[in-house]
């Protein structure tokens, strides 16, 4: 019975062994002509185990609840298995083989750039008080090294038809902007006309009585009474001329005791007709020079020597009522003026052989000599207000009766590097 027994789990072991052997036999029983199909290996990792069933050793093995018991062998090979190479994986990352490129990302994009599109242009006109002279040497050297272009401005500077209707041109809004003079802006605004000082040309004055050598007879007196003196505009007459001639002559109707003859343009052939015998004119260290090219002698009565305060030579007008629509044009153009004015100061011979290359009519022995006297007096701040000397200068045309109330600061001059008022 016992060996009935034994033999029948020795049939039951070896059957076993032929179900798990017969199908590694199968292809090479189905073709024996072929060669055999070599099997993939196990899917071996370093990582993981490999479970296998632990070895049947005998029948009371079997029957005990440990024979399924599985023995833990680590991988013998780094690498993905057979099936991992075979069935696709749920990441995209984990798709790519080892053994392909990386891709390539570009560091450099070799597109063409966009084309820079230049700031729009914005034009602007300048009337000026006078011809062109080396007063004007801020607006003309921003002009020719480009200092207004690259501030997106095209500036047209403008002569006059006549030198007394540039402020005329300005409040009729004809022109952007006009050149003047501090006196004359005050009296301006006290007959209620929209302007306003933007900036400072030439920062010291430049005003001055012209006389001929005829009257020297005079001597140190400066005897002027019943001289015909020519005027070229209302505030030379009505503020320079006048506070002189009270001053020199003693009494406060000093205009009464000249001839006055209003010459415009026509100034220096006044002179050389003799048909004045003195000029009030705003160009004084320009005039006598030229006047002396042509054998006319002449000598020159300083403005703030002989009975006015110290005010601004040359200033820069807009008008107020259309200052807002071009407030960012205008303060571009005053820091033009600011870079010109300094580059002048730095290069004073190099500034001038520019004017005479830019302007043929500002060459000459003339203009060379008064270019030493006038470029020191440029304003090398064009934009800033001295509020000291326009508060003392509307309060000297006050307590003088020429204008009838005082006006705020802020409606006769600006500062646009700063808040506007």
């Amino acid at each position: 019975m016992a060996k009935s027994h034994r033999s029948c789990m020795v049939r039951a072991l070896a059957g076993t062994i032929a179900m798990l052997v017969l199908p590694l036999s199968l292809p090479l029983m189905a073709d024996p002509d072929r060669d055999p199909v070599p099997l993939p290996a196990p899917p071996l990792h370093l990582d993981s185990v490999v479970k296998v069933p632990a070895p049947l050793l005998d029948t009371e093995t079997l029957a005990s609840s440990e024979a399924s018991a599985m023995v833990e062998v680590p991988r013998a090979v780094e690498g993905p298995g057979v099936l991992e190479r075979l069935l696709p994986s749920e990441h995209p990352s984990e798709r790519e083989h080892e053994d392909e490129p990386a891709l390539e990302v570009p560091a450099v994009v070799s597109e063409p750039a966009d084309p820079i599109v230049p700031p729009p242009t914005t034009h602007l006109s300048i009337t000026l008080d006078w011809y062109l002279n080396p007063q004007h040497a801020a607006l003309l050297v921003a002009r020719e090294k480009g200092m207004f272009a690259r501030r997106g401005l095209e500036v047209t500077l403008v002569v006059p038809a006549d030198p007394s209707v540039p402020a005329k041109l300005l409040a009729a809004g004809r022109t952007d902007l006009a050149l003047g003079r501090q006196p004359q802006l005050h009296l301006l605004v006290d007959r209620q006309m929209p302007v306003v000082r933007v900036a400072t040309l030439v920062a010291a004055p430049v005003s001055g009585l012209v006389l001929s050598g005829a009257s020297e007879s005079a001597g140190n007196d400066y005897s002027l009474e019943g001289l015909r003196i020519g005027v070229t505009d209302s505030d030379g007459r009505d503020v320079v001329l006048a506070f002189m001639l009270t001053e020199l002559l003693g009494m406060a109707r000093g205009l009464e005791l000249v001839g006055l003859e209003e010459l415009g343009y026509s100034a220096v052939e006044a002179m050389r007709e003799q048909r004045v015998d003195g000029l009030m004119m705003h160009h004084r260290y320009l005039l006598p020079r030229q006047l002396a090219d042509e054998g006319i002698m002449t000598r020159t009565l300083p403005s703030e020597a002989n009975g006015l305060p110290a005010h601004d030579g040359l200033i820069l007008m807009a008008n107020r009522d259309q200052l807002n629509g071009k407030r960012d044009a205008v303060r571009r153009l005053v820091s033009a003026l600011d870079e010109a004015a300094l580059w002048i100061v730095n290069h004073p011979q190099e500034a001038w052989a520019l004017l005479e290359k830019a302007e043929p009519a500002l060459a000459g022995q003339a203009g060379q000599d008064a270019w030493a006297d006038i470029y020191p007096r440029l304003a090398l701040q064009p934009a800033a207000v001295d509020h000291g000397r326009y508060l003392r200068f509307e309060q000297f045309l006050h307590e003088a009766g020429v204008v009838e109330t005082m006006t705020p600061l802020e409606r006769l001059a600006i500062d646009l590097g700063t808040s506007a008022p």
